[in-house]
């Protein structure tokens, strides 16, 4: 679920059967209530065949390990970072979603037609109601891209659009400033320039080498000039452009965020890309990721986590996920942003298995 640290394992070998558990159940419960946990509560609703003094005995040697807090002296235990974690890398179950659920995510997500950005929009919408958390989701990571085909588009005397088309079908587009009207005659040649040197590499290989691989061209020097000068805005994504959040009413009613500026100050670290782009790479890289509490660097987040999952369209990915207080359903989650990466991939890719089920 996330590199393993050595202070986690061990936290976790040292566990014994009982103390295992009697974490998992004091979890499972917090995370359903909101509310502190007691031994009784423990004894009352899990059945475990043991009175409510050796739970409470269990509980302190939890304390004592670093896996459990009392908010309050008087008050029962809470899960700490170490203890979610603990949980979700050895104790967690993913539930698995029924046959109604897995078909709620596949509709919803088709039903916005087959754009990117609608298809990611509608993503962290559903994400965000289905889980009551805040859903994101990160467009492709176009620099991966292996370039297909280059087209250049006239939109008025001024403005050029530049349309970009990777292998796997994806394209973006961006709109560049020119001096003058470009003829049409200009503008062909350079287009059937750039897709001969060009097509065939990545975007971000283009990004870095276009220089050299267009300073030979004679003719149309300003046309070019300006395609090479505008290199950093059409072969590299604009993260912040490229951020879905929904959501922000599901973490409104979590006790957790009663205060309404701690949304607020969320969205807006989020909203700035920064914060996704770290998490972006990471699940590229591992697949699904869960992120808990302080392990987030930034203070807006430092009492959330997240849960992100990559999805690919040929060999360029994105990612999903969804970011809430570290007391939520984790089993249940898991298997939601899974599930749902795998959809996406399905249908960005035109693999309509949603029509075969």
């Amino acid at each position: 679920m996330a590199g393993h640290v050595k202070g986690e394992a061990m936290a976790f070998e040292n566990l014994t059967k009982r103390e295992r558990e009697i974490l998992a159940n004091l979890i499972d419960y917090y995370v359903a209530t909101a509310d502190p946990v007691g031994s009784r509560v423990i004894a009352n609703k899990y059945r475990m065949g043991i009175s409510s003094a050796t739970i409470r005995n269990t509980l302190q040697d939890l304390e004592e390990l670093g896996l459990v807090k009392q908010p309050h002296t008087s008050a029962g235990r809470v899960p700490t970072d170490l203890g979610y974690r603990v949980y979700v890398d050895f104790l967690l179950k993913p539930e698995n979603l029924t046959d109604d659920e897995k078909q709620f995510i596949k509709n919803s997500i088709i039903k916005e037609g087959r754009g990117i950005n609608e298809i990611l929009g509608q993503t962290c919408r559903v994400l965000g109601d289905i889980t009551n958390q805040l859903g994101v989701s990160i467009a492709p990571r176009f620099e991966q891209g292996v370039l297909r085909a280059i087209s250049l588009i006239p939109i008025t005397g001024e403005r050029l659009m530049v349309i970009v088309v990777v292998q796997s079908g994806l394209a973006r587009s961006v709109i560049i400033e020119i001096e003058a009207d470009i003829p049409d005659k200009v503008r062909r040649e350079v287009e059937v320039v750039l897709n001969e040197r060009l097509a065939g590499l990545t975007l971000g290989e283009i990004r870095d080498t276009i220089s050299k691989r267009l300073a030979d061209v004679s003719g149309h020097g300003k046309l070019i000039k300006l395609i090479i000068d505008s290199k950093d805005r059409i072969w590299t994504e604009g993260r912040s452009e490229d951020i879905h959040i929904s959501g922000a009413d599901h973490l409104v009613q979590q006790p957790e965020f009663a205060d309404l500026r701690k949304v607020s100050d969320l969205i807006k670290i989020l909203e700035d890309g920064k914060v996704l782009s770290d998490f972006l790479t990471q699940a590229v890289e591992e697949g699904l990721i869960i992120t808990i509490g302080k392990e987030n660097k930034f203070n807006q987040i430092m009492n959330c986590s997240l849960v992100t999952s990559s999805y690919r369209v040929g060999k360029v990915s994105g990612t999903i996920g969804i970011i809430g207080p570290t007391r939520m359903a984790y089993s249940k989650l898991v298997s939601v942003v899974e599930y749902t990466a795998r959809t996406i991939s399905e249908v960005l890719s035109g693999i309509d298995k949603h029509r075969k089920k």
